[in-house]
Parts: C-alpha cells; structure tokens; sequence
C-alpha cells in the first residue's frame, strides 16, 4: 500500500474496522472525510487518550441506558393485554391486531409508551385467541408478555 497513512479510528466504520483499530487508508480519504468527522485520527499519545475517554463516556451511556431498560423491563414484568375486536364469525378478526394496538393498549396499561419496533409480532394477529411476544427493550434486554384477543361482541353481550 504505497501513499497510504496510519489512521487511528475512533469510531466503528463499516468496511474499514472497529474503534481504536490502527488501519492504513489514502491520505485524501483520512483528511477530507474521516478526520473532518472525527470517525479518525492520526496515531498519537494523544489521539489514545482521547480514546479512551470517549471509550469511558460510551461505556457509562451504555450502562445508563442498560440501567433505565431494565427499569422499564421491572415495569413491564407479568404484562398481561387483552384487546376486544368486531369479528366476522366469532373467531376471524374483521382486520387485525398490529404493533400499533398493542402499544396503546401498553400504554393505556402500563403508562409506558413504546416504540413501534420494539414490539417483536412476526405477523399482526388475524384471528381470537392468546398469543406470546416479546418487547425489545435494547442492550440485551427482552420481556415477554401475552395478548389476548376477545371477541367484542361476546364480552359485551
């Protein structure tokens, strides 16, 4: 690799390497796009210092935020929604139950409001019944909960 420099990167770049890997690149490509993001620096005492404490600030946000899911797991445990439809025949759903339900159904619940893709439904639900998922809660933290879905006219009358 001839005119190539040294590069420290501070950051994880897709198809060049992870943060704080050494990694030769084009002058033109470390100067005009990684150093002007600060994804990059050149190897120096100084550059390592620095990247070790944005390693520090990293790991205490992830520590937050692990701490705060955990949190919301603590108050999501032994999640339990029901939802009443219409049906066509008692059983089939005259649409269906998505994402979107169940996250008001969380938050008329639990008062948590979510986000629509944390809710882990491989399908929306299309038929009465009790189902299992999962709500994804980031940095490996997971809650089971189940719906179960009533047929509208049958509980009210």
């Amino acid at each position: 690799m001839a005119n190539h420099i040294e590069v420290l990167l501070m950051d994880n770049i897709k198809k060049l390497g992870k943060s704080g890997q050494i990694v030769k690149v084009a002058p033109g490509y470390a100067r005009n796009y990684l150093f002007k993001k600060n994804l990059a620096s050149l190897v120096t005492e100084e550059a390592r210092r620095r990247l070790k404490k944005l390693e520090a600030e990293r790991a205490a946000k992830a520590a937050e935020a692990k701490k705060e899911a955990l949190e919301v797991a603590r108050k999501l445990q032994n999640l339990e929604i029901t939802v009443s439809v219409h049906t066509t025949d008692g059983k089939k759903l005259y649409g269906s139950v998505g994402a979107t339900d169940i996250l008001a159904a969380i938050e008329a619940n639990r008062g948590i409001k979510l986000e629509r893709s944390q809710i882990d439904l491989a399908d929306n639900l299309r038929e009465i019944g009790e189902y299992e998922s999962n709500i994804d809660l980031g940095h490996g933290v997971t809650v089971k909960f189940k719906v179960t879905i009533l047929d509208e006219d049958a509980v009210a009358g």
